[in-house]
């Protein structure tokens, strides 16, 4: 990589994070502060992606389509330079792979023919910011970083999790085993890390929601959602749309 290219993507690391992140403050005031939780009742916090458990199989199935070519999806840093040291320098032998079906209302056209019925589902999630499967290459581990805004959560269903010495989230100071068939949903704003010591890659359905919060943080969740589009998600559905291949 030149030079250029280097303070080219640092510059956009850094007004990307400034945009989004200047508003933590007034999230802080909303969500708890630093006594904020890890982890949300889905039922609770979040009914509608049970959605996604129910239909298990359907998701499952056309991930299941989609592995024989997951070395011509993009690697996350392929599209999303934040990214750069976790996906492309940490482990840099193994990929971490992401397949994008909804990205702040950007919907990359390819990759939603192949997966017709999980984005249906998606469709169906109130205030969605993100929605893609992420897939890790056996022993491929993820270093120890944060998201840059506190706006949303995360939610993580597990498709194809090996059984044996499975991955682990490390969310601050608790650690989270995925299992198929089960979900997990956490405020990825807290420092965390995945160790993967597994001979079997893992594969997930990652979708991002606006977090449930009073009216007038909701508000200015819906307000960073629509800059996200562009700030974000134009620049990285323009990067998606170069990775495709021939379906059988």
């Amino acid at each position: 990589m030149s030079f250029r290219k280097m303070l080219y993507l640092l510059k956009h690391r850094l007004v990307t994070y400034k945009i989004v992140s200047i508003f933590n403050p007034i999230f802080h005031w909303f969500i708890g502060g630093d006594k904020r939780p890890l982890y949300f009742d889905i039922d609770k916090s979040y009914p509608a992606l049970r959605l996604l458990e129910q239909n298990y199989d359907t998701i499952r199935a056309e991930l299941d389509n989609l592995l024989p070519n997951q070395h011509q999806m993009p690697r996350y840093h392929d599209i999303d330079d934040d990214l750069l040291y976790a996906s492309g320098r940490h482990n840099r032998d193994k990929h971490w792979n992401v397949f994008m079906l909804y990205c702040y209302g950007e919907k990359p056209e390819f990759n939603r023919k192949l997966c017709p019925k999980t984005c249906e589902l998606l469709e169906q999630i109130p205030n969605l910011c993100q929605g893609f499967f992420s897939i890790l290459d056996p022993g491929k581990s993820i270093p120890r970083h944060t998201s840059p805004s506190r706006y949303y959560l995360r939610y993580h269903l597990g498709l194809k999790v090996p059984q044996t010495n499975p991955p682990s989230l490390l969310l601050r100071d608790t650690k989270y085993t995925w299992k198929e068939r089960e979900a997990v949903l956490f405020d990825d704003s807290w420092d965390h890390e995945i160790v993967n010591h597994a001979s079997e890659l893992r594969a997930v359905l990652i979708v991002d929601v606006l977090r449930p919060m009073p009216q007038p943080a909701h508000l200015l969740g819906r307000l960073i959602m629509i800059l996200a589009r562009w700030i974000y998600a134009v620049n990285t559905h323009r990067r998606v749309n170069k990775f495709s291949w021939n379906p059988d």
